[in-house]
């Protein structure tokens, strides 16, 4: 995500490297590097002159103090400047009504269902509420199944009539739906097109007055660059919608939607798909995504990722039987299945600070654990729970059984008794050594 633009900005500001002070001579330089970076990156061409002129403006008006090479006072500034040129603040949903209504609106493509599930997934998760899915895509060839699917995924309702064309009766139902068994929030999936058409726009302009939604968002393909943007002027200008998601942040994205969008429709950016799974999704932070951008990370989102699948009881658990030598397989796998579900291994590492470049070129597969994950399930429950007693003609059976060599099992099953002395033997810091030991388990 955003690597060649964070490239090009690093190469731009190796111009002010070395320079004793700023001045209009060597800025000029360095901030025409920094426009023709935004415009390969697919920004519109407006908003990167006008950030480039904000950025001068600040940078020729401030003193620069000894402490502060000119070169990390222009970082900073421009760190600001995107971060606020992506709307300074992360923007809330507003969810005050019961049921709460959320409209999704975009194009035919853009991930409208899946991020249906996607939002109804983290508002049950880290929200606690009973959000019921509303199928009023009544064109689109398996649009309702597919809603079916995702919802049977999450475990999340969801409300269709068969036969049923007219989505305003279909949308007025399933409020009334939610109302009678206490769903408190309803997200109703729409109908897109391959272009902005004028049957399209009439007929969700005539959803949103007729249902009233709390928040109407508009869902689309990051990947597309300028043309995101334009469309979503487009559908601003008849829906007036709330705010944005940009779906497929995790792909070859050049960044163009997400630094130009706030500026060309004014409304904010709420939300990011990163992934295909279900928890593959994140609040839009400003600020968090400058970081990203100009390769400082964001350490921020990966500990609250960690955090939503933290289990306080279970760490208690895994404390007491770390301390007993007593950490088996069974807890192993339990922990790559957390790790798993934080998201796409890649975009995890890019959030440390300074690894996002030292890894850019290196493919990490979100396989990465299969071959571990597929050894331990070869083992039965007595062997998971009992590492000690695997033989040689266990250990070859298990080989047989994961599709891998006896090596392949040795090799983990040493590491694995490695890793459990040395959490043993230490009080504090043993999740962060366990993490390291299984990254080293995974490269080998």
């Amino acid at each position: 995500m955003f690597e060649n633009l964070s490239d090009r900005l690093e190469r731009s500001f190796k111009i002010l490297k070395g320079e004793g002070k700023i001045t209009e001579i060597n800025i000029a330089e360095t901030l025409k590097d920094v426009r023709r970076a935004l415009l390969d990156a697919d920004v519109n061409y407006k908003v990167a002159k006008q950030f480039t002129d904000t950025v001068k403006q600040k940078a020729l008006g401030m003193n620069v103090l000894t402490a502060v090479k000119p070169g990390q006072l222009m970082v900073k500034i421009v760190h600001d400047e995107l971060a606020e040129l992506m709307g300074g603040e992360a923007a809330e949903l507003k969810l005050e009504n019961k049921p709460a209504i959320i409209l999704m609106s975009g194009l035919q493509g853009s991930g409208k269902t899946t991020f249906s599930g996607k939002l109804a997934n983290m508002l049950r998760g880290r929200k606690n509420r009973r959000p019921l899915l509303v199928a009023c895509d009544v064109y689109r060839p398996a649009a309702i199944e597919q809603l079916k699917v995702v919802g049977e995924q999450i475990g999340v309702p969801v409300y269709s009539e068969d036969g049923n064309k007219d989505v305003v009766e279909i949308a007025r139902n399933a409020i009334r739906e939610a109302k009678a068994k206490s769903y408190d929030t309803v997200i109703v999936d729409t109908a897109g097109r391959l272009a902005v058409d004028e049957q399209m726009m009439d007929e969700i302009a005539r959803l949103k007055e007729a249902i009233n939604p709390d928040e109407t968002l508009f869902v689309v393909d990051s990947m597309t660059g300028q043309d995101a943007v334009n469309t979503a002027k487009e559908f601003n200008d008849r829906l007036d919608f709330d705010g944005v998601v940009l779906t497929k942040l995790d792909g070859d994205t050049r960044g163009g939607a997400a630094l130009s969008i706030r500026t060309v429709v004014t409304k904010p950016i709420k939300f990011v798909g990163t992934g295909e799974k279900m928890e593959a999704i994140d609040v839009f932070h400003p600020s968090r995504m400058a970081d990203r951008i100009l390769g400082m990370g964001d350490i921020v989102s990966l500990v609250e990722r960690a955090q939503q699948q933290y289990d306080e009881e279970e760490a208690r658990r895994l404390q007491k039987k770390i301390q007993k030598n007593k950490f088996d397989f069974e807890d192993f796998l339990s922990q790559i299945h957390q790790i798993k579900k934080m998201g796409n291994l890649k975009d995890l590492a890019s959030m440390i600070p300074g690894v996002g470049k030292a890894i850019k070129d290196i493919d990490i597969d979100d396989d990465a654990f299969k071959s571990i994950e597929a050894i331990i399930q070869s083992m039965t429950p007595k062997e998971r729970q009992n590492p000690e007693i695997l033989n040689t003609s266990r250990r070859q059976r298990i080989a047989r059984g994961s599709g891998t060599n006896l090596q392949e099992v040795n090799r983990l099953i040493k590491q694995f008794d490695q890793m459990r002395k040395m959490m043993k033997m230490m009080t504090n810091g043993g999740a962060k050594q366990m993490m390291n030991n299984m990254r080293g388990m995974r490269r080998n």
